[in-house]
């Protein structure tokens, strides 16, 4: 009879250490759904990181259109003179650059693969510039757009 009651009390000891099916789904659900969170917040990282690289060559860019309108004096034609010498003599006299380097050509493009937007005489920057980046979804002239007129 003692056996018997050893081997009864082994077995429900033995059931409060298992889990049940349901305490198994509940964790399972409960990672997913933390997992989801994680998921959700790397990517709105992602998208910051991205328009702050954005805002980040466009700072650089404007910087190097500065540098090539005081040795020039006028503002380029288009990005491309930043790196390579203007065909006119005159310009490409006064010319001192690269002002980005060969391999920052990359910084021509914004966080999302676009590439930027330039405009002298500039529509909003009248005197200079405009320079911009059509955001994330690759229209220009939306909410989403990173441009060099709204500053402040």
């Amino acid at each position: 009879m003692e056996i018997h009651m050893q081997s009864a009390m082994g077995r429900s000891r033995n059931r409060r250490r298992a889990f049940t099916l349901l305490e198994v789904l509940m964790v399972l659900v409960i990672l997913g759904l933390l997992a989801g969170l994680v998921v959700y917040n790397l990517s709105g990282i992602k998208e910051g990181a991205e328009k702050k690289a954005t805002e980040a060559n466009i700072a650089i860019i404007e910087g190097a259109v500065r540098m090539f309108q005081m040795q020039v004096g006028r503002y380029p034609t288009a990005l491309t003179e930043l790196v390579q010498k203007p065909e006119d003599e005159r310009d490409a006299k006064n010319w001192n650059g690269p002002y980005i380097l060969e391999k920052d050509l990359e910084k021509l493009k914004d966080g999302w693969g676009h590439e930027l937007i330039y405009k002298a005489p500039g529509e909003y920057n009248t005197n200079s510039f405009d320079l911009s980046s059509p955001g994330k979804d690759g229209e220009p002239g939306n909410d989403d757009d990173i441009v060099n007129w709204k500053k402040g």
